[in-house]
Order: structure tokens, then sequence, then C-alpha cells
């Protein structure tokens, strides 16, 4: 065993570079904040890369190229079937009643099969519309989901402790309804919009030179109207979608520690807090509204002054018989449909802004790279003898910063023989959990490397390291299940009598088989229908499943009560045996167990040495055994 030591001194726990202790304990120093945005409720922006709002958008439609082009088909012909009918208004007026006045009917009855079958082929046409784009929109958020989904597991530790749940939350849940309301009406709408404005402009031109100028003509100040809401419409709902987003995280922060929040009587502060989050959200919607509201009132007012104009003129040249009345008429009718969808398409750029600053963030999400990522070249470890089950770790020339500044662990060396089991100690803010975490591979070091039988842990891909390292945390997290299942994680395809044998092992069994329904016992949400101490026995069944090489226990029997303590310390005996072991320490008891203590200080490891050598001597490790036994006596 070697333990080299060298390097400046560590940074002081309190200088809030370290990250938050997943396991609930305060080991290490506070994560470092993501950079603050422009909105001060947005403290962990992620903004996207030039173009990746574009790309992502691109890369959900294209598997389904074709079925996109065959709805814009659809639409292309229910518009064509809609459209024609001012156009038999036009001829009814001009041609089918002086006709019926010289007692021919016949042009009026073709008038009236037509309007029937453009009506019967728009309704057919906008029912098969419907039916392949409400298909396309749920296939495109299926994939958004799991993408999300599948990024956020990928993604490393350190980000998770900088970037809080509920904003995860957001993303995958508002952020993609704001998606799925542009997918479901807002894109329809455009696309009817776009194919009113060709198909009308070019029937008036038709129809009259003169009023189709006028008409065009008025497209230019209503198109100055679209671009001024547009730039400020997506300021607004980008502080809108950061706005919910805050009052989501604020929200599942509270439930999630409803326990210590009804403890200290915190409801009123969390209610006065969330009160301000919550008149944040009504502001920034307000502002959405009232930017809406102004774009209503504008294209309003130019529609209505536009049909106003054409309606004048057209009159005068119907007097002056320049014009014919039924011309007039199917004018007045097309701008009509024109102009109503004006305001339909100031829902869309509601449902496009909003949904455009969702993506944006979602983009941002989808754009970040895992700290730690897997090999370009993987390596496999060399089978392990059944007789031998643990392997070599070597820190080699390993530090360790956050990206932040401040050094948590020095220059150092350390080796630890296969089957050793070493126990870390020392005061908080020491580094052993960082020490856990760099040998689990939830960080790499900033200098050096973490070796496992020769091989870097860099070089190993993340399935098999998993396999052969596994750490028990302080806090025992259980899934919703059976008993069965959160044991199972540990080697999914092991069977009732393995997973039985694994919690005989640990101590486990009796307390199991007196749950209502022994192993098919339901633990609920966190494993909350059990106690602490029961959850953290399955954490360790959970882990003696897998069968690991290296097994890392972090502070994994803070939990316990005395004797189911000394429970698992028993049945640690017989399962470390020949496996590789380190264990964070804080009771001094668990210790007895170890072949070997290092006492870390400031980031350094201080003492090395057997327990029973460190006693004797006059050191840290001899000062904390003693005011143990004290602590003991008292």
């Amino acid at each position: 065993m070697t333990t080299q030591l060298s390097g400046p001194p560590a940074s002081s726990p309190g200088d809030g570079t370290g990250p938050a202790h997943t396991s609930g304990s305060a080991e290490d120093t506070a994560p470092p904040q993501l950079p603050a945005a422009d909105d001060p409720f947005d403290k962990d922006a992620l903004p996207a890369p030039p173009g990746a709002t574009g790309s992502l958008l691109r890369s959900l439609l294209a598997p389904m190229r074709g079925r996109v082009a065959f709805a814009g088909l659809l639409l292309l012909l229910q518009q064509a079937a809609v459209q024609a009918g001012p156009l038999l208004v036009a001829y009814a007026i001009d041609r089918a009643v002086p006709a019926v006045r010289d007692g021919d009917h016949g042009p009026l009855i073709a008038v009236g099969v037509a309007f029937a079958v453009i009506s019967l082929a728009a309704s057919a046409l906008q029912y098969v519309f419907i039916r392949v784009s409400a298909r396309v929109n749920q296939d495109v958020l299926l994939d958004l989901r799991g993408r999300i989904f599948r990024q956020a597991q990928a993604l490393s530790v350190d980000f998770h402790e900088r970037y809080t749940s509920g904003r995860l939350i957001s993303r995958a849940t508002t952020d993609v309804e704001s998606l799925r309301e542009l997918l479901a009406e807002g894109l329809q709408e455009l696309i009817t919009v776009l194919l009113s404005f060709l198909y009308i402009s070019a029937m008036l031109l038709w129809l009259d030179l003169g009023l189709g100028s006028v008409a065009v003509a008025s497209f230019v100040p209503l198109y100055l109207l679209v671009r001024l809401y547009r730039r400020r419409a997506g300021r607004v709902f980008r502080r809108r979608s950061t706005a919910i987003a805050a009052v989501i995280v604020k929200f599942a922060e509270t439930m999630n520690g409803i326990r210590p929040v009804q403890a200290f009587r915190r409801e009123r502060a969390n209610a006065a807090e969330f009160e301000v989050l919550n008149h944040h959200h009504e502001r920034t919607n307000g502002d959405a509204l009232l930017e809406m509201a102004r774009y209503v009132i504008g294209s309003r007012l130019v529609a209505n002054t536009a049909v106003a104009a054409i309606v004048l003129w057209g009159a005068y040249r119907v007097a002056g018989g320049t014009l014919a009345l039924g011309v007039l008429a199917a004018a007045v009718l097309y701008l009509r449909r024109l102009y109503d969808p004006i305001d339909r398409l100031g829902m869309f750029l509601n449902s496009y802004q909003s949904a455009a600053a969702s993506l944006e963030k979602i983009a941002g999400l989808l754009a970040q790279t895992p700290t730690v990522p897997e090999p370009e070249v993987p390596l496999s470890l060399p089978q392990l003898a059944s007789e031998h089950p643990g392997r070599t770790v070597e820190f080699a020339d390993v530090s360790f910063a956050y990206r932040t500044g401040g050094e948590i662990l020095p220059r150092f060396d350390l080796t630890i023989p296969a089957g050793q089991t070493v126990a870390v100690v020392g005061s908080t803010g020491a580094g052993k959990s960082t020490l856990a975490k760099l040998l689990a591979r939830f960080y790499d070091p900033s200098e050096g490397r973490v070796l496992l039988d020769g091989t870097d842990l860099r070089d190993l891909p993340v399935p098999e390291l998993r396999r052969g390292v596994v750490m028990v945390t302080q806090e025992a997290f259980l899934f919703s299940g059976t008993v069965a299942d959160n044991i199972a994680i540990g080697r999914p395809e092991a069977d009732r009598e393995e997973i039985e044998r694994a919690a005989k092992a640990i101590g486990a069994h009796a307390f199991i088989s007196a749950l209502p329904d022994g192993y098919d016992t339901d633990v609920r949400k966190r494993g909350g229908r059990i106690s602490a101490g029961q959850r953290q026995l399955v954490a360790f069944a959970r882990a003696l499943l897998a069968d690991p090489a290296v097994l890392i226990l972090d502070e994994a029997t803070s939990s316990l009560d005395i004797p189911g303590e000394r429970a698992v310390q028993q049945a640690m005996h017989t399962v470390l045996r020949g496996r590789t072991a380190v264990v964070i320490a804080h009771r001094l008891s668990t210790v007895e167990i170890a072949d070997r203590v290092l006492v870390m200080a400031d980031g350094r490891v201080v003492e090395d040495g057997s327990p029973s050598e460190l006693i004797a001597a006059t050191g840290h490790f001899a000062d904390l055994h003693q005011a143990w036994r004290d602590s003991l006596v008292g």
C-alpha cells in the first residue's frame, strides 16, 4: 500500500466551490452556480447554441417528412375548395340570377350543387388532415419527451447538482406543452393564413386588378405589425417560460421537503416566497396578453380600414357601370376571409413565441454534454478469479478542483490493494466523499488518473464500470415498486432465490418477510412505507446482489440504529471478504471492520495505517477514537 502526499493546501470548506452532497451529508462544499441569466428568476439558464433550436425542430420532423408533406397537400386542397365559394357567389349574382329572370334555372342549380360539393370536399379533407397532423404531433412530442428524459439520465452528476430537478420537470412538461399547442393548432393557422393570402391575392387580382392592388397594398402595414409583435412578444414569452419554471421549482422543492418544512414551521415563509414567484408569473402572463391585445387591435384597424376603402370605391364603380356587382360582392367576401384569419395569425404568433421560448430552453438542455463521457476506444477489465473478487485501486498523481476554481484535493498518490477494506475518516469538508466520487467516476480528476487493475476509469465503458464499482450512499433511495424490484436493481436478471439470498446475507430477510406482502410489498414513493434503517438494508442488499469488485460505502450505516448497525457489520465481514471496499465513516464503530484507515484533513491524507496502529499512536485518529469512547461512556 502506498500513500504519497504533495501539492498546495486545499481550499477551505466554506469557499463555496464544492458540490452539494447527493447523499444528504454536508461532506463537501456547495456547488458552483450556473451564470445568472438576464431574468433574475432564471439562475440556471442553459442558453441554446446558435441554430440549435432550428436543428432540434428539423430533427424532430425529419422522420415524418412524408406525413408532413401529405398533410400539407391535404390543407392545400382543402383551402382550394374553401376559397372557391366567393367565385360561385359572383357567378350567381352576375349570371345565375339574371338567367332565372329569363326562366333558366340551370345556372342557379349548378351553383347550389357546386356549393354542396365543395363543402363536402372541404370537410372531408379537413377531417383527414386533422387525423394525419394529430398523429404527427403526438409522435413529435413522444420523441421530444424521450430525448429530454434520456438526456437528463445521461448528464453527469455535477450537472444535476447545480440544475434543479424542478427545471427539468418544467422542460418535460410546460415547455413540451407549449410545443404541443403550436403543433396542434398554430401551424394549421399559419398555413391556412398563408394559403389564404396566396389564393385570395390571386383571385382578387384576377377578378379586378384595381381592387386586388388595393387589397395587396394593405398587407404592408399588416406585415410591419406582425414583425413588431414578434419582436416584442418574444422577450415576454421567454420571461413567462422562466417564471413558470420558477413556480414549479419552488413547489417541487417544498413538497419534497414537506417534513422539515412542517417541523421548522416554514409554511409562512415558503408561502411568501411562492407568492413572489406566483405574482411574477402573473405579471408575465399579463404582459403576454397585453401584447396580444395590441396586435389584435392594430390588425383589425388595418383590416376594417382596407375593407371600408374597397367597399366605398367599389360601390362608386358599380354605380358607374365599370364594375359588376357580383365581382364587388366576391371581393368583399374574399377580404373578410383574408382579414378574419389575421386574428388567428395573432394566436399562431402567440403560440409560436411561447413554443420558441420553450424550444430554446429544451435545445439548451439537449445541447449539454456529460462531463464524464464514454471512452472513444473502450477497454475491458481482466476477468477475476472467483476466489479473488476484488480489484486494485490506484490514484496516480490525482488532484481535483471544480470548474469555478478552488482545489478540493491537492495532488496525491494512493494505492488500495485488491481485497483490502479501507475506512476513510475525517471532519466534515475534509474531502472524503470527493475521494469516493472520483472512484465511482461521478467526476473525473482535474489531473492524474484513477486506475482499476491498471486500467484508467476513463477508458472503461460506463456499464462495465458500474458493474465493477458500486456505491451505497447515506440516503438510500428506493423507487416506487416492490421490495424485490428495488433489490433487483443491482442485477435485473436475478431470480427470487438470489434476491432473498442477498437480503439474508445483509440481515434484511427478517423484516422483509414481516411486511404485509413480504418481498412483494410496495414500498411506495421514495420507500416511505418502511423506516430509514430498513431502506438502508434494502440498499445494501441491492449492492451485494450486484456482486461488485469494488464497494464504496459513503456514510452508509449512519441511518441504522445500534442493533441494525451491528447486524450489517456482521454481514459485511462475510460479504466484503476478498473484495475491495472503501468505507466513508463518521461512526468509528464502522472502522472496526477495516483493514486500513485513512484520516483526511483539508483534502489531504494525514494518517494511514491499520486501526490498531493509529489508535496506539498520538495522532488525529487516536484523538477521534478516544472522543468516541468517551461518548459511549457518557
